[in-house]
Order: C-alpha cells, then structure tokens, then sequence
C-alpha cells in the first residue's frame, strides 16, 4: 500500500478513537486551571488555546481560570515589593493587592481572551470579584508553628455565575481570574487559583476539572517520572498524604480535587502543560498522559 495512503488511514484512526469521548461529552463543561510555567511561554499558552477552541467546537463547554503568581511577583519586584509566601500562599497587602488584580484582571486575562479569539474562538473575560465572594483566611507559619495573616487573602464562599453560565449557554468560553470580593467589604481578595478552580467546578457541577501546570501529575518519587500515578480513587488520597508520597503545593490541591468530586464534578485530571496538546491526548485518548483522581 502506499505509504501515502497509510499516512491518511491513520489519521482517520486517531479520529475514531476519539469518537466515543466526543459522543460522551458532547454539551458537558470542564473546568480548566492554567497554570505554572507552562504560562511563561507564549507558544505553549497559544498551542492551549487553539486546543481549547478544538473542545468548544467538538461540543464541549470549557471554563477557564488562570493563574499567574510569577507574573504578579514579577509585576511587584518592579513596584519595588518584595514577594513573601506563608504555607504557599502570597501574603498579599492592599499594596500587593492592587498589584495582583492588574496583573491577573487586566493583564493575563484578556490576553487569553485575545488568545481564544485568534484561533475563531468566542471568549469574555470574567474578573474573578464578579463571580466570587470570599471570605479571609490564615496561613500557617511551620517555623513558628502558629497561625499568621495573610492580608487580602482568601477562599471562596459563595459565587455569583451568572455571567459564566450566560456565556456557557451562547457557546462562549469564560476566562476567569482568581479574585474574591469579601462578604461584606466587597474588598477584593486573592485567592489560590487552584482552589478557586475547585470550587467553581464543584459549583458548576463540572463532568472534569483538569489542573494544567508544570508537572506530569501525581508520582510516587517527584523524581522519577516513570513513578506516574495513572489513576487514584479519591478515598486513597488521604493515605498517600499522611506518608509523604503527596507533599508541598499538591496537598491543597488533591484535597480541593477530592473536595470537588464530593460535590458532584465527575472526575479530575492533573496533566503538564508543557507537553503539546497534553489536554486533548488526556481527554481524546484511551491512555491519557497524567494523573486522574476518581471516586
């Protein structure tokens, strides 16, 4: 046959291997978390991007939120501030603050949007302190072993989404930044963008919540990356916390993922942004490429 020919069938073979994830989650929404240092590299954020369009156009309902914590330290050593983090969270002053919210609201975020639209996609920028009401919280100091403020920081409390589902429904893709306004003040308020990526799956009752960072997945040796853990029921996760094997910046984030499967998302996937088209070989694929938490 000619090599020609092959070429083509194959490329109809990857496509019917597609076929039933595109029959099952056709009209579905996922969630999507976009961040690490994926983000710093612009061809990889526009590679996303035009995946992301790819989903919308197959049918599915994709839901942005971004991070962006080395723009926003980057935007802050110009102010002349200096960064301080207290159990991985920004301690974030009215200062800083003003900081985040143009880097994150004014900056990443319609540049993502711009991003969508490039490839013929439809996209609206959501400032997170319309969609997220938020309440204050503490770190906590492991040298001092004590809890200490944090300042303008925050988890998310109750949502307003209406501007996100009224986008979902005309087929528009929400980009949303991480950033509450506080019960009350109506102060805005940082927050951890995989939290408030947790939280607005489980309130959009999300069929995937998928966390793109700088990291395969979950691995049993954070140095061997042939240690992937491929799948893990959330009832386990508790265990592999207690031992070690999950540690540092993903223990909020598996517990939120539990968290979120709790309250009703369908399943959650950890995956490198890094890797080219890391969200359709997760989502298209029988395989996948990283770490999914179920049920």
């Amino acid at each position: 046959m000619d090599t020609s020919f092959q070429k083509q069938i194959d490329k109809a073979a990857v496509l019917l291997e597609a076929l039933p994830y595109l029959q099952t989650f056709r009209g579905e929404t996922f969630l999507i978390k976009v961040g690490g240092s994926a983000m710093d590299d612009s061809a990889l954020v526009r590679r996303l991007l035009r995946d992301i369009v790819f989903m919308e156009v197959a049918g599915i309902n994709p839901v942005i939120v971004h991070g962006g914590g080395k723009a926003i330290s980057a935007a802050m050593q110009e102010s002349g501030l200096a960064a301080e983090f207290v159990g991985g969270l920004r301690v974030t002053t009215d200062e800083s603050m003003a900081i985040v919210e143009e880097t994150l609201s004014r900056v990443i975020n319609p540049g993502l949007v711009e991003g969508i639209e490039s490839f013929g996609g439809k996209a609206i920028g959501v400032p997170g302190n319309e969609a997220f009401i938020g309440e204050r919280i503490n770190g906590w100091s492991q040298d001092e072993k004590r809890e200490v403020s944090l300042g303008r920081v925050g988890r998310v409390i109750g949502f307003d989404t209406s501007t996100i589902r009224a986008a979902i429904s005309s087929e528009i893709v929400p980009v949303v930044s991480p950033v509450a306004s506080e019960a009350g003040t109506k102060l805005s308020l940082n927050v951890n963008a995989d939290l408030a990526a947790s939280a607005l799956a489980a309130e959009l009752k999300a069929a995937k919540l998928i966390y793109l960072s700088d990291v395969l997945g979950l691995m049993q040796d954070p140095s061997d990356e042939s240690s992937l853990i491929h799948s893990l029921n959330a009832r386990d996760a508790e265990g592999l916390i207690e031992d070690g094997t999950i540690g540092g910046g993903m223990i909020p984030k598996v517990r939120s993922s539990v968290e979120a499967l709790n309250a009703g998302v369908g399943k959650v996937h950890m995956i490198d942004g890094r890797i080219s088209h890391s969200l359709l070989l997760e989502i298209y694929t029988e395989d996948g490429i990283g770490t999914e938490i179920v049920k």
